[in-house]
C-alpha cells in the first residue's frame, strides 16, 4: 500500500549489558516526509538508527521498513536505503567524482555511461558539480558533509537515514544540507536525528522526541507548537476593550482570555475548543466594536526548544 509507513516499529527494545537503551519503541514513519528524530545525549537515537539499519538486533519487539523486517529481511530493508553517519570517512587521495563512483559501482550493473550520469545528478543535487575534480582532502566540513549526503543518495534510495547531518557545521553549512533535505523529500522519506533543534522547526514535517530511551512525544511540527495547553490566539488592541471581550468570552468556542494591559495597549491570550470557528469568527467579533483597533493578531505557537525542554524535564533529564 502506498500509504503504509515507511518505518513501523512495535515494543522495539534494545538492551546491552542490563542497560536498556532503547524501550519499547512505538514509532511510524510517514512516506515521503522529513522525520526529525530528537532527543538529549544517550537517549537512544543512534541505537534506534542502528536497529533500523539491520546493525544491531533488538533484545524484544519488532520494526518494519518498507513492510520488510529488520532482523529476518536485512538485505531487502539494506536496498532501499541510504545511510550517512554522525561522522562520514572518505579516502582522502579521491575526488568527489571519484567518491560517489565507487560508491555507485555497488549498486549499478548498468554500463559505465549510466554510472557517470548517475554521479554526475547527484553531484549537481548536494552543490558540489564546481568541486567534483578536486580531492576530497581540501574540502571544508560543509562539503565533506554533502558528499555524505550524496553517497547516501547515489543509489537513488526510498529512504534516507542522516544521523546529525548538520551537528559539526557553521550557518551556512547547516543551511545548505537543509536545502538539499527539502529537495530529497520529493523522491525520498527522510529521517534524521539531530540536537539542532531550529533546523527541526525549519524543514521537518513530523517530530518524535527521545528521552532515556523512551518515546515522550510524536506529532507534526505544527501540533507540537500549538504546546500542551491547546490552540490560542494573541490578541493586542487599542482602545476601550471592555465590551469585546465580553462578547468574545461569551462565543462557545472560547474557553478562557487571558488578558493584561500596559501603556494604553491591552494584550489577550484567547484559548478556543475549536480552530475553524476562531479562524472564522473571532477576528470578525473582535472588530464588530468599533471603539478598539486590533494591532496585532495571530495563532499563538511556541518554539520548539520550548516545547522540548519543558517535555524533557517533565520526563525527567536525559543522560550523556
Amino acid at each position: 500500500m502506498t500509504d503504509a509507513p515507511v518505518i513501523r516499529t512495535q515494543n522495539l527494545t534494545k538492551t546491552y549489558k542490563n542497560v536498556r537503551a532503547l524501550r519499547s519503541l512505538d514509532l511510524e514513519v510517514p512516506r515521503n516526509s522529513i522525520f526529525g528524530f530528537l532527543g538529549p545525549n544517550g537517549a537512544g537515537k543512534t541505537t534506534t538508527i542502528k536497529l533500523l539499519l539491520g546493525l544491531v538486533r533488538p533484545t524484544a519487539g519488532t520494526a518494519e521498513v518498507f513492510g520488510h523486517d529488520i532482523v529476518g529481511d536485512t538485505i531487502d530493508v539494506r536496498r532501499r536505503i541510504g545511510y550517512l553517519p554522525q561522522e562520514p570517512r572518505y579516502y582522502e587521495h579521491l575526488t568527489a567524482r571519484e567518491t560517489l563512483r565507487f560508491t555507485a559501482r555497488f549498486f549499478y550493473q548498468g554500463p559505465a555511461p549510466a554510472i557517470e550520469r548517475r554521479v554526475a545528478e547527484t553531484l549537481e543535487l548536494v552543490g558540489l558539480s564546481d568541486r567534483a575534480d578536486r580531492p576530497v582532502k581540501g574540502f571544508s566540513s560543509g562539503e565533506r558533509q554533502r558528499l555524505g549526503i550524496g553517497q547516501a543518495q547515489v543509489s537513488n534510495p526510498d529512504l534516507l537515514i542522516l544521523d546529525e547531518p548538520a551537528a559539526s557545521l557553521d550557518p551556512m553549512g547547516r543551511r545548505d544540507v537543509l536545502a538539499i533535505m527539502e529537495r530529497l523529500r520529493e523522491r525520498a522519506t527522510v529521517f534524521y536525528s539531530t540536537h539542532i533543534l531550529d533546523d527541526v522547526q525549519r524543514v521537518s514535517d513530523t517530530v518524535a522526541i527521545l528521552n532515556r530511551g523512551e518515546l515522550i512525544a510524536r506529532a507534526p511540527i505544527e501540533e507540537l507548537l500549538v504546546g500542551s495547553e491547546g490552540v490560542a490566539y494573541s490578541v493586542v488592541l487599542r482602545g476601550e476593550a471592555a465590551e469585546a471581550r465580553s462578547r468574545v468570552a461569551n462565543q462557545p468556542w472560547v474557553s478562557e482570555i487571558h488578558a493584561s494591559t500596559e501603556n494604553g495597549r491591552t494584550e489577550w491570550l484567547v484559548r478556543v475548543t475549536d480552530t475553524e470557528a476562531a479562524e472564522a469568527q473571532l477576528l470578525r467579533v473582535i472588530l464588530a466594536d468599533e471603539r478598539v483597533n486590533v494591532a496585532a493578531f495571530g495563532r499563538r505557537t511556541y518554539e520548539l526548544e520550548e516545547v522540548f525542554m519543558n517535555l524533557v524535564e517533565e520526563n525527567g533529564n536525559g543522560d550523556d
